[in-house]
């Protein structure tokens, strides 16, 4: 069927723009693959079911729209003081003489880049696949765009239980940076490895990154977007999960003009646990951030977790879309979503979608999503007890955000996000 005009006139124009795509070999059929994807799907627009609460014009347009760097003062990275394999990327560029020697035992990294030109290499069968399988049953053309034309990015494969974490950096540094980097990440059977993310990355950021976590296998992954208040970004993570395997994924957030969070999980083996959580606060009318969220169950015993927590103010808008699909023999499934707001004025917005479609008739799911100010009398009792207004509102917030970040599995790593909110909070007091 023909695209509409409008949809087909914004994808001509930004494949023609980006030109034909690099690699030979399997990558190059991979990205080749890709294009056709995107020019069957259309770049979205607002008209899109996915995306009637957040324009994607910013994402789709030719030509990125400045952004400032954003100045963070004596305000240590996050993550800095992690004993992590660090890996730099600046405006979408890997930095060498910025990053770790890549050794880890029991793990190899390599870079897209130089991996691509193999005849045979493990993330053969998986660059682009996860993200191809994800299309279906809702298109995702921005995640195939990034497939076709990933300027870089990390292949890592876990073969063991790995010592330290993975730490990607994404510095900005270009105000006109247009950056899209994808990463393939495979943990074996029995294996366990942990990343971290780090850093605004770009003035506009495509992300894509394919998790595949064998049996008995476990993946962590705990990410800060940065702080640029002109940042745009869209970012995908495709997992597949074997029996008895573990996924958890938490993700932090302050400040941009549209941050577009997607994560794609499907379920396929028997006892397998996959949590995704997010906190997100934002402050101003040009502030929105979405997070999509789109979790299969095709094995049984399954449970999967949803736990976003948004702090909106002075016109901010936080969007949430999650489903959760049962597939027909997906017995004793425990499917668990929340989507929760706090209001902390009358201008800012929150706006839900959550979903459930299950085909199995022994699950235990539930959604819920709610909107709210703070809680007045929990006010009044801190307030009758000597705590300043503002100091009273901000450790409010920070309980409200509390059982997101209590989906990171590392307590070291959870304090370090409380820390990092109570600062931000306490700077905001002046």
């Amino acid at each position: 069927m023909a695209l509409p005009k409008v949809k087909q006139d914004a994808t001509d124009a930004r494949l023609a723009a980006l030109g034909p795509v690099d690699g030979d070999g399997w990558l190059g059929a991979a990205r080749t693959a890709a294009v056709a994807r995107v020019a069957d799907m259309g770049l979205p627009t607002r008209r899109d079911e996915y995306w009637k609460y957040t324009n994607p014009a910013d994402l789709v347009a030719v030509d990125p729209a400045s952004a400032a760097v954003f100045d963070a003062g004596d305000e240590t990275p996050i993550f800095d003081d992690v004993d992590a394999v660090k890996v730099v990327f600046v405006d979408g560029v890997f930095d060498a003489d910025a990053s770790d020697d890549l050794t880890l035992a029991g793990v190899e990294i390599e870079r897209l880049a130089g991996a691509g030109a193999a005849d045979i290499h493990w993330a053969k069968d998986l660059y682009g696949a996860l993200e191809t399988r994800g299309q279906t049953p809702v298109a995702r053309p921005l995640a195939a765009l990034n497939t076709a034309y990933a300027t870089d990015g990390l292949l890592i494969r876990a073969t063991a239980k790995a010592e330290k974490p993975v730490r990607l950096v994404y510095l900005h540094q270009d105000t006109a940076s247009d950056a899209t980097l994808h990463h393939v990440i495979k943990v074996e059977e029995g294996a366990e490895l942990t990343v971290l993310e780090n850093g605004p990355a770009a003035a506009r950021f495509n992300k894509v990154m394919e998790v595949e976590v064998a049996d008995r296998a476990a993946f962590h992954h705990v990410r800060a977007q940065g702080r640029d208040h002109e940042r745009r970004a869209v970012t995908h993570i495709f997992t597949r999960l074997g029996t008895e395997s573990l996924f958890k994924s938490f993700t932090l957030t302050a400040n941009g003009v549209l941050t577009r969070n997607e994560v794609v999980i499907e379920l396929t083996g028997d006892d397998a646990s996959a949590h995704v959580a997010g906190a997100a606060m934002g402050d101003g009318a040009n502030f929105l951030h979405d997070d999509t969220v789109f979790i299969t169950h095709d094995a049984e015993r399954c449970e999967s977790r949803q736990v976003f927590k948004k702090v909106l103010r002075n016109g901010a808008t936080g969007v949430f879309q999650g489903k959760i699909l049962v597939k027909e023999g997906a017995q004793k499934t425990d499917g668990y979503q929340i989507s929760q707001s706090l209001l902390l004025d009358d201008d800012a917005q929150f706006l839900a979608k959550p979903e459930l479609e299950i085909y199995a008739d022994d699950v235990a799911c539930s959604h819920g999503s709610t909107s709210g100010a703070i809680d007045e009398t929990a006010l009044f009792y801190l307030r009758s007890r000597g705590v300043p207004q503002k100091q009273a509102e901000n450790l409010l917030t920070l309980a409200f955000l509390a059982e997101a970040i209590e989906e990171i599995a590392d307590e070291a790593l959870g304090e370090q996000i409380r820390d990092r909110l109570a600062a931000w909070m306490d700077r905001r007091l002046g």
